[in-house]
């Protein structure tokens, strides 16, 4: 046995999409990690830009127990009721973290640790506690499944069927998010690199902070059934990180984390098909090897031009 399978152009690259019936099944896959990457990439420019990546990574677990609750509560598990208890769940979790920062001794770092881990264990006992009843799987919680995205049924609206549902879920909240990232990008803006400047112009710099907090929210609960809540983070992170070697611009970055979600998605779903694995984690996979390259080589920013440019300086 191999650690690399047989690299097969032909199998990888062209048996995916040899029949009518493979090309609508796995396009909707892809479509469906095209939207969680350009979702996820920006809300995660913001998120990256304040320096708040950790904070991203611990509400998308702390919201375990929301989500549990919800369904607890409700018996479902629509998006409406999950987002619900996901927003609850992570506003309390942003909201001790910052207790703990200003009230105590403890530093921000500690304070991550302990509320993110405290809300993700009590997430997971909740759901084992419950889990005769709830019928959630805790690995799709932490994992997902994006290769079952063309069996969600069809949206209905009366008598006409307008498609797989999980996509057009997925579709809105993209476009809800991608248009209050353009009504609100200067607010936020201001906000992200001089709050004392922004408060002076009249910006509600905290409630520009618990919207970010709920588009962060919103984000995570869509995407949760695709890539789960450990991978979603990554979506988060990559594309913000790879396009800041680029780009100064915040603009610059959020926009060009679309052209990243393509790239994460489709080569990813390839990947996967390569290795015979998990294909949300592909997309990540092939998300790390897309950075490393940027790392090494983009100008200004890039390990290599840094070396290059200290070598100049010596001579």
């Amino acid at each position: 046995m191999t650690l690399i399978p047989e690299y097969d152009f032909k199998k990888i690259f062209f048996e995916p999409w040899s029949t009518l019936e493979l090309c609508i099944w796995n396009g909707q896959i892809i479509l469906m990690g095209i939207l969680v990457c350009w979702t996820c990439g920006i809300v995660g420019s913001f998120i990256v830009v304040r320096r708040m990546a950790l904070m991203g990574d611990a509400i998308s677990h702390g919201i375990l127990p929301g989500l549990a609750l919800a369904f607890i509560c409700s018996g479902s598990m629509a998006l409406g009721p999950m987002w619900i208890g996901s927003c609850v769940a992570g506003i309390t979790c942003s909201f001790c973290i910052e207790w703990l920062r200003f009230q105590t001794p403890i530093k921000e770092d500690a304070a991550l640790g302990l509320v993110f881990t405290s809300f993700f264990a009590t997430g997971v006992l909740m759901l084992g506690m419950e889990a005769e009843n709830a019928h959630i799987d805790p690995e799709c919680i932490l994992y997902g499944e994006i290769g079952f995205t063309p069996l969600a049924p069809d949206l209905k609206l009366g008598s006409l069927r307008l498609g797989n549902q999980a996509l057009w879920t997925m579709g809105g909240v993209f476009l809800s998010v991608a248009i209050a990232a353009v009504v609100f990008y200067r607010q936020i803006l201001i906000s992200s690199f001089d709050p004392i400047l922004a408060r002076s112009m009249g910006t509600p710099v905290r409630q520009v902070h618990l919207g970010l907090m709920l588009s962060l929210s919103l984000a995570t609960v869509a995407s949760l059934e695709a890539v789960g809540v450990i991978l979603v983070v990554a979506m988060f992170v990559f594309p913000a990180v790879t396009a800041s070697f680029f780009f100064d611009r915040l603009s610059s970055i959020v926009f060009f984390s679309l052209p990243l979600g393509l790239a994460y998605s489709i080569g990813g779903f390839h990947l996967a098909h390569w290795f015979d694995c998990s294909l949300a984690a592909s997309m990540v996979v092939f998300a790390g090897l897309l950075f490393i390259p940027c790392c090494f080589l983009a100008p200004n920013s890039g390990i290599l031009w840094k070396i290059t440019s200290l070598r100049n300086v010596g001579r």
